[in-house]
């Protein structure tokens, strides 16, 4: 977002509209900020009222230029008030849903949804919406049946590629024997293909990545290797055509967790080589290229060349971020033959993890760390 969407031109004019901040939730000055507005997932984006310093709407996940454009036009709305009908009931649905009450919030974007007019036009986004809150609350059917039935009217917009991705992905986590999954995962594996099938300027270049990432999930989950491999070496060309078309360091970099994780897949991790060192090169002060490079040097067994990665790394990184470092490492000394240094890895990262301050601490990560030293030797 920060490299392809806020640079351009398109939203220079909302400058004076909106107080523009930006938060690092890795840096511990910012905890304040986090346990007041705790965020579940990356990036999200929030519209505030300074009035009542709550949350008037609120954005999880990348958007096109045009979907900043509207996700502002209906901040500033909620903000003002005043809304009637369908719009003061997505207004209440935005407000729980900013507030992360997802059961609450969903059913009130369901009602927004029943109520709407035919061509509203803050359809897509409220069902992108509600279909996360259905995540949230682990409602798997009615978020890929919302799926399927909206995608029909989404599917020549920049919603195309989430619904398409979300909704595939909870026909997935269905139980086998659900009468209906098969037919969900089909009608949505389908809509999905009709996504990646031609690149659309309007959706993100990630969302598109994280559809082919569902379409391999779907070939797994089918038991059909050729496939998920045809789908992941699709999804490779796909990035790294994007990658070459990025006009900074900092664009083409974007797109290196996404490719790293598809040559992992692949079993092609030295194909993570190259771009990783030359991300390390172009941008010196950021831990995640060296922190990606030790993953991939792991997997291809070079354990001191990983090692001194994840050495680069933990130099270099902070907050919540370098739990999952000092994880790696420890499974790099594991891997190495050296499990008294994989175990005291392991500590020093409970410790760490204890000792993030409210906001940032998760007592569910700490509970998981303590699980897998009590596993160690």
């Amino acid at each position: 977002m920060r490299a392809f969407v806020f640079t351009d031109k398109a939203l220079a004019r909302r400058a004076g509209q909106f107080v523009w901040l930006s938060i690092d939730t890795e840096k511990q000055g910012n905890a304040p900020f986090l346990t007041k507005f705790p965020v579940e997932a990356w990036p999200s984006f929030y519209v505030l009222d300074p009035a009542t310093e709550s949350v008037a709407l609120k954005w999880i996940g990348g958007a096109s230029v045009g979907q900043v454009e509207k996700i502002l036009d209906d901040g500033r709305q909620s903000v003002r008030g005043g809304e009637r009908g369908v719009e003061e009931i997505l207004a209440r649905a935005d407000k729980l849903y900013g507030e992360g009450k997802h059961a609450d919030a969903a059913r009130a974007y369901r009602e927004a949804l029943s109520r709407a007019p035919g061509n509203w036009p803050r359809y897509g986004r409220a069902v992108e919406s509600l279909l996360f809150s259905l995540q949230r609350t682990h409602d798997e059917k009615g978020c890929a049946e919302t799926a399927r039935a909206a995608f029909p009217k989404l599917k020549r917009t920049s919603s195309a590629a989430n619904v398409a991705a979300t909704g595939l992905d909870c026909a997935l986590n269905l139980k086998p024997e659900d009468p209906e999954r098969a037919a969900l995962v089909g009608a949505l594996t389908a809509n999905s293909r009709e996504v990646v099938s031609a690149r659309r300027p309007d959706i993100a270049a990630d969302d598109i990545s994280s559809v082919y990432e569902n379409l391999a999930a779907e070939r797994e989950a089918a038991k059909d290797e050729e496939g998920r491999k045809k789908v992941l070496s699709a999804r490779a060309a796909f990035l790294e055509g994007e990658a070459a078309r990025a006009g900074n360091p900092e664009a083409r970099a974007v797109f290196d967790s996404h490719r790293l994780s598809t040559y992992l897949a692949l079993n092609e991790p030295a194909r993570a080589i190259p771009m990783l060192e030359a991300s390390e090169r172009d941008l010196p002060d950021d831990y995640n290229p060296p922190a990606r490079l030790a993953v991939a040097l792991n997997a291809l067994k070079k354990y001191d060349e990983a090692l001194a990665a994840s050495d680069r790394a933990l130099a270099r990184a902070y907050g919540p971020r370098k739990i999952g470092i000092l994880r790696t490492r420890a499974e790099i000394c594991a891997a190495h033959g050296d499990p008294a240094a994989a175990r005291k890895t392991m500590e020093e990262t409970v410790r760490y993890a204890e000792s993030l301050p409210a906001g940032q601490r998760s007592e569910k990560t700490v509970a998981s760390l303590k699980k897998k030293l009590e596993s160690m030797p």
